[in-house]
């Protein structure tokens, strides 16, 4: 049993809520949404699930299908009685606590786990980032996010949507998008499409800490960006020798979005 647009608007209606802009709620009211997602995870009995932003617990209940055991996370106080009564009776726990700063290690018991979540817009693009960076029990990510946002974490050079934020996500981890979600499966219905993106942990980083260190490549791939549509040779002139290109073998005549993570890091190690 999943929710539907009768069974969302009768709880909002009994619990007297109305969602929240400010936290960019926009509940999933579609059984074959939640389902297909709940699909897209390969979650099942034996697996941990961290579920960020569980709102009516719409998304919860298709996990909770699966066999796994799910943790799900909200933030909003107002949403934790009706979250509880629809989803604790079958084994979900709930936690109240902002993701941001959620102790993920006590969460999961020490297990590694796969978060799946139908992120807010306005946080989806931090959390991701800081969950790679601070949190390597969680292993596998699927998220519901802004087709905008999606297409940025999973771009590759070349693609409209690269930069420094596909770039950081590249560093730890192999990201694809899974499809597209049309604005009419949310109620209150978005302005915006989304997108499903799957987001794979890798073993190590991408590039070897012992070539260039993570501070020193992200600086010159921040400095490029902040004039992304320059030749690096000139948005990259305050930050090293132009001799820098030839020693990396990258031609300063092409612009950041031309170049891979890999070819940064030889940029970065030859400064």
């Amino acid at each position: 049993m999943t929710h539907t647009p009768r069974t969302v608007r009768e709880l909002l209606e009994r619990f007297e809520l109305h969602p929240s802009r400010a936290l960019g709620q926009n509940f999933v009211v579609d059984p074959n949404t939640v389902r297909r997602i709940a699909r897209a995870a390969g979650v099942g009995s034996g697996d941990v699930v961290v579920e960020i932003g569980a709102g009516l617990g719409s998304l919860t209940l298709a996990l909770a299908e699966t066999g796994a055991e799910v943790h799900a996370i909200e933030v909003d106080r107002y949403l934790l009685a009706p979250l509880r009564e629809t989803v604790e009776p079958l084994g979900v726990v709930v936690h109240h606590v902002d993701a941001m700063i959620a102790a993920y290690p006590d969460i999961v018991g020490g297990r590694r786990a796969v978060v799946v979540a139908n992120l807010p817009y306005n946080i989806a693009t931090p959390l991701l980032v800081h969950l790679l960076e601070a949190e390597p029990l969680l292993e596998r990510f699927v998220v519901m996010v802004q087709r905008e946002v999606g297409e940025r974490l999973a771009a590759h050079a070349g693609d409209e949507a690269y930069g420094a934020v596909s770039l950081r996500v590249q560093y730890f981890a192999d990201a694809e998008v899974l499809g597209r979600v049309p604005a009419s499966v949310f109620l209150p219905r978005p302005n915006v499409e989304s997108v499903l993106v799957s987001i794979v942990r890798r073993e190590g980083v991408r590039v070897d800490p012992t070539d260039v260190s993570e501070v020193e490549l992200f600086e010159v791939i921040r400095t490029a960006f902040a004039q992304r549509r320059k030749m690096l040779r000139r948005s990259l002139a305050g930050w090293a020798d132009p001799g820098v290109f030839a020693r990396a073998d990258v031609a300063g005549t092409r612009r950041p979005e031309e170049l891979t993570i890999e070819e940064f890091a030889r940029l970065a190690a030859q400064r």
